[in-house]
Parts: C-alpha cells; structure tokens; sequence
C-alpha cells in the first residue's frame, strides 16, 4: 500500500497568532451570546466527559440549535483551521469528547427534538441531543421501543451513542447502535450537510451509514438520525440465578447460547459488584453471598418465551444455580434489572475512584479470562470488580482505586491495557461498546495490523483532509496512552490572551 501522510498535527502545524476574540464574535453571530461558552470558570463544566481522569479545557465552547448552525460553525473551524470536537451529553467512558487545548467543543445537547415518528413504517427520527430513552417513551404508548439500551440511557444522548456504536444489555439478540440507524444528515469537517443512508433499510451505493456509525466524531457531526423501532415482544420473563462460583455462571451462558436459546439479554454481575448494588439501590434481589448472579431475558411469542424459560431455568441448575427466580409482571422485571443498571455507580461505595475498561472475548474463553484478570489484579495490587454483557462476550472489569494517590491512575491504566492485550489473545477485541476515543488508541496495534491502521487513515483522510475533526482520536500516535488527557507543552503556534 503507498505510505500516506499522516493527519496533521493541528497544535504543531500552525505557527500563526489566533485571535479567538474574533472565532468568539463569529461564533455569537451564529447562535447568539448565551451559547457561546468562553469564561474560564464556565468552561469547567466541559473539560472532560465520563473518563474523568483526562481532562481538558477547550478554548471555547458553542451550542448551536439547528443543522444549518452546526454547519456555519464547522465552516468557522475550517476557516481558522481550528480542531473541533463533538459532544453530546458527555456520558461517554473512553474520551472521545474529550477537548483539546486549543479546540472549539461543539456540544449538540439542545437539539433535542424528535422530528418525525412513523408507526406504520417503524422508524423514528431525532436530533442528536435526544436522550435514548426519550425514544422509547415516545412510542411505548403504540406498542414500540427503541432496543439499544446502554446503562445510561436516561442520561445518553442518541448523537454519543452513534459516534461510539453504544450498545447495552439487549445488544445480544438485537445487535448494538449501528444495527437501528437507518440514515443521518450529518455535517462534514468543511460544513458542508450531506445525507447518509435513507429511510429504508438498505439503499444502493457504499454503506456511509456503517461507515460513520462508530466513528467517534473523526469523520464529521451528526444533526438528525432515523432510527429503526421494534414492535414490543407479546411476553417477556426475567431469570435471576445465583452461584458459588463465577466460573459456573459462564458456563452456563455459553451452554445457553449451545443450546440454540437467544435471550434478549444474559448478564453478569460478581460478588463484589452484587453487594455495591445492594448498597446503593437495595433490590434486596440479589443474595450477598452469591459468587456471582445471572441475569436472562426471554422475549418473544408466549408459547416460545413459557418454554425457552424452561430450558433456561434447567441448564441453570445443571450448572450449580442455587436458586432461580423468574420475574414476568413489568414491576419485577424491572426490580431484577435495576441493579445491573447501577453497577457503575454503585462502585462508589467501594472506592473514591474507578477505571472500567471494555473488552470482548469469545463465550467460550470467559472462565480462564476471569482468571487471568484475578491474576493481574493480584499482581498489581487492585480489587477489579466485573460486570459482563455476556451473551455477547462484552466485559465491563471496574478497577477499584484511589486518584489522590501519586501513580495510581498511572498504574491502574496499565492493569486495564493488561485486561484489553488479553482479550486480543484470546481472539476477542479492545472495545465493545464505549469506543477507543483518547484513552485506547495506543493498543490499536494490538487488534490491528499496520496496512490495517493506514487504511482506517486514508478514509479519515477522505472525510478530513485538515485533520480538524476530533484529532488525536481513535488511530495511535508514537506517543502513549492518555497523550489527550494532558495539556500540550510544545506549543509552536503563539496564542492571543483569550478574551
């Protein structure tokens, strides 16, 4: 393959004076001085998203409300070729919104609109600061809901959760972000407003839909998303099986899918993460004194759920369940399911700190991956606590620590590139759901060949030729892990006194 250039460095290639008094005065003719952030005390509030441990100040932040502002906005951006960086609600755990230095942080959380809803055709469309679960309230009423469900869906906006690909707990059976957006408009890093994909499932020509959908703001913004919804299942039940051990309750997912059953969803919580839970939400489901607990749903036809219930409650027990709980009326569904939603916070009642990394490997590797992320955590002196989408291999291991300790995050970030190379042994993957952003972009070379790497670069390159969309993201760099997360000490273009 012909070597290509790299995406410039936008702190080092400019050697000019960037009057940001100016950006700021053309930026307010946009969408007015109320949405134009620029005070330094204000900017806090945007100088990280949910990493907290990478953070940045962008110089200036703008919230436009429409398509055509976003637009004018990039077109300001291409202008002063100034790197931009999208955000919608800033739920996100891999630092994909993650400002730079010297960037304009475009954060889409008024547009919030849910433009048009068509039952007859089951597609929904939305601006991107809609929050997922605004979605499935929206058309409950008629039956539908919207199925990719990350555990922040009442926080998330759809636009992060297309920039990451999210998933969730029905990701399993009905495939994550990329599997329900049917089309976008989205605008380019040169302001120009094009459309991707269409209103029906499949349109002719190469698939920008799948191309964008994961692409971490790299290749542009998305203003408005139609989204595909399913017909609400005739019954759904919830099992809850607890064991001795973790082991046996990996087991047994593997046996379920062996068995031909496809839940909606199958997760696993550990010890240490059943008694935060319980802590924090008291379900007063789940036994303290359960190595680990299984959670299954079954969706579909009555006749087909009664019986795949079955089956699944048997192989439970085959596997070492001390005891299984079914849950069908919606009030105990989602008692069982409140828990799991509340695992990442709950950590809190642990530790000041946590890092959660996301992983994915084969159903069938889980027992020995489990124990290999027991051995590092021996090796490195952290308690790692795990939750698990997993039906579909997707772990969620939470190291547990202190930040004001010297060298702990330096420490903790190395256990967690430990767990994601040996996810990558075992045939599986760095990222599941949360995406690569600032914080995984140095183990690319792990999953990734170098002819691999250079072709993800000539299609960025494609999109963005400036290299002004979201820089520093995704694709390595020769520096380490967390480059973004610290301020630029080499900066070789001269800066005006901000405002």
């Amino acid at each position: 393959m012909t070597a290509i250039a790299p995406i410039p460095n936008i702190s080092s290639a400019q050697t000019q004076i960037i009057d940001w008094q100016a950006i700021a005065n053309a930026l307010i003719a946009i969408v007015g001085d109320r949405y134009v952030v620029r005070t330094r005390e204000e900017l806090i509030a945007f100088e990280c998203d949910g990493l907290t441990s990478y953070k940045q100040q962008p110089a200036i932040v703008v919230l436009p409300l429409t398509t055509e502002e976003v637009s004018a906005v990039v077109k300001v951006c291409d202008r002063y070729r100034l790197p931009f960086v999208a955000r919608g609600s800033g739920t996100g755990l891999s630092g994909g919104a993650l400002p730079l230095p010297d960037s304009v942080l475009i954060v889409t959380s008024r547009m919030k609109k849910i433009l048009a809803i068509d039952m007859e055709n089951q597609r929904v469309t939305v601006q991107p600061g809609v929050i997922n679960n605004w979605v499935t309230q929206a058309v409950s009423g008629a039956g539908f809901y919207y199925a990719p469900d990350p555990s922040s869906q009442i926080i998330c906006s759809i636009g992060g959760n297309v920039a990451e690909n999210s998933g969730g707990v029905h990701c399993l059976k009905y495939g994550v972000t990329t599997n329900h957006v049917l089309g976008a408009k989205i605008v380019l890093p040169d302001g120009a407003i094009t459309d991707i994909g269409g209103k029906i499932p499949e349109s002719p020509g190469y698939d920008l839909t799948g191309l964008f959908v994961g692409s971490e703001g790299t290749l542009g913004i998305t203003t408005e998303v139609t989204l595909k919804i399913l017909k609400s299942a005739e019954s759904i039940q919830v099992l809850l099986a607890d064991f001795t051990s973790v082991e046996a309750a990996g087991a047994t997912v593997s046996n379920v899918i062996g068995a031909g059953i496809i839940p909606g969803g199958m997760e696993i919580m550990d010890n240490m993460s059943i008694n935060a839970v319980e802590d924090t939400v008291a379900t007063n489901c789940y036994p303290r004194d359960a190595a680990a607990i299984l959670l299954v749903e079954i969706d579909g036809l009555e006749i087909e759920v009664a019986e795949s219930a079955k089956r699944v409650e048997a192989i439970c027990y085959q596997n070492g369940a001390r005891n299984v709980t079914t849950a069908i009326d919606p009030e105990q569904r989602l008692r069982l399911w409140k828990g799991r939603k509340a695992a990442f916070a709950a950590m809190g009642r642990l530790s000041p700190d946590y890092y959660v990394q996301d992983g994915v490997i084969p159903r069938t590797k889980l027992t020995y991956v489990l124990q290999e992320i027991e051995k590092l955590s021996e090796k490195y002196g952290y308690h790692v606590a795990n939750v698990f989408h997993a039906g579909d291999g997707n772990l969620h291991p939470l190291i547990l620590y202190n930040n004001a300790e010297v060298g702990a995050l330096e420490t903790v970030e190395e256990l967690g590139g430990e767990i994601l190379k040996l996810c990558v042994r075992v045939g599986g993957s760095i990222s599941g759901e949360h995406g690569i952003g600032a914080d995984k972009k140095c183990y690319m070379p792990e999953m990734f060949s170098p002819s691999d790497l250079e072709t993800m670069q000539w299609v960025r390159n494609a999109f963005d030729p400036k290299g002004i969309a979201n820089p520093t993201k995704i694709l390595p760099t020769p520096r380490t892990c967390g480059e973004g997360a610290k301020p630029s000490h080499d900066a070789k273009y001269k800066m005006m006194e901000r405002f």
